[in-house]
């Protein structure tokens, strides 16, 4: 490595960030988790140039950093959930809203952090597809092992012997797990689920009236943009609704309180597009509530989920710590 000059092996480097964090997210199941994980394979990289002998490209041996990386952090840790994987739907009242200490929830990406929705469709399409929330959390069931094989064979697309030689396993343990993990995620992934597909004028349109609607609170005209099965949940709580009616329930029963709330676009999160919801604030202007995040399927809304640590994540997707009236 003596021949190479420090500023462009370092660029090397960082030209892989954007995918190394879809990966180190599918494989972690959290935006800071995977950030944190990216820049100690970068750190890791770049203080340990000396060694990198050229014997595979710079882009496996950074995978080969980051998967013990991510390794290193699953050890001991229970896997990152939905509302919805936990048990079935409940009913719309208060006294369902529980925050259990012991889960740790799937949290949301932002698509821009890696460059989702740019390049060659087919691409983006695997993308979006392979960081739905949904597919995140059926990952959540592999042991970390044969979810970084799933991952980079099924999702990356390398050849086994290639994850092989990055696993430091042989080819048939690497066939053996991928076998056994597809029989788990065919488990796990629903058989329903809304598109990870780019948006068209329709589903552009269907939002604009989501965001009028919702801001009007206008029940009759959101009944005509939701399924009747769509289902609602409410990270940190473990609550979860199923079917419009209930979802209108909540809406006009203990959630009253978001009648006014403004509704701003938020880019997409997992492949689906978010928004950020700010509730009327006794003291004037709006309060961050929620991080929306919304599954369309067949031209109307299949699922909402209101993330609602807004702290954490407003910032994430650029948007305002409040707004004023």
């Amino acid at each position: 490595m003596s021949t190479v000059t420090v500023a462009p092996v370092f660029g090397e480097l960082e030209q892989h960030r954007a995918e190394l964090t879809a990966y180190c997210y599918r494989m972690l199941g959290s935006p800071f988790d995977a950030e944190d994980a990216v820049q100690d394979t970068l750190v890791r990289g770049w203080k340990n140039l000396e060694r990198f002998e050229g014997r595979s490209t710079v882009r496996s041996w950074l995978y080969k950093i980051a998967t013990n990386v991510c390794l290193d952090m699953l050890d001991g840790r229970k896997r990152r959930a939905r509302p919805i994987d936990l048990g079935p739907a409940v009913e719309p009242i208060e006294s369902n809203l529980n925050v259990p200490g012991e889960v740790t929830w799937i949290e949301p990406l932002p698509d821009s952090l890696i460059a989702a929705g740019q390049g060659d469709p087919a691409e983006v399409a695997v993308e979006r597809e392979t960081v739905r929330l949904a597919f995140i959390a059926a990952l959540q069931y592999l042991p970390p092992r044969q979810r970084a094989v799933l991952i980079l064979c099924e999702v990356l697309r390398w050849r086994a012997a290639e994850a092989a030689e990055l696993l430091d396993t042989s080819v048939a343990s690497v066939n053996s797990a991928l076998q056994r993990a597809r029989a788990t995620l065919a488990e796990h992934e629903p058989s329903t689920k809304p598109s990870p597909t780019a948006l068209d004028a329709g589903d552009q349109e269907l939002l604009e009236r989501y965001v009028e609607a919702f801001e009007r609170y206008d029940i009759g005209a959101l009944t005509a943009l939701i399924q009747e099965e769509a289902s609602q949940s409410m990270p940190p709580f473990d609550m979860w609704l199923s079917g419009r009616d209930d979802i209108f329930a909540w809406w006009l029963g203990p959630g009253i309180g978001c009648r006014g709330s403004r509704v701003i676009p938020a880019g997409s999160a997992n492949g689906s597009p978010a928004f950020g919801q700010y509730k009327p604030s006794p003291n004037g202007g709006y309060d961050p509530w929620a991080l929306q995040v919304v599954g369309l399927s067949g031209g109307r809304i299949a699922e909402f989920t209101f993330f609602l640590d807004t702290e954490r994540l407003f910032p994430l997707f650029g948007l305002a710590p409040r707004l004023e009236a």
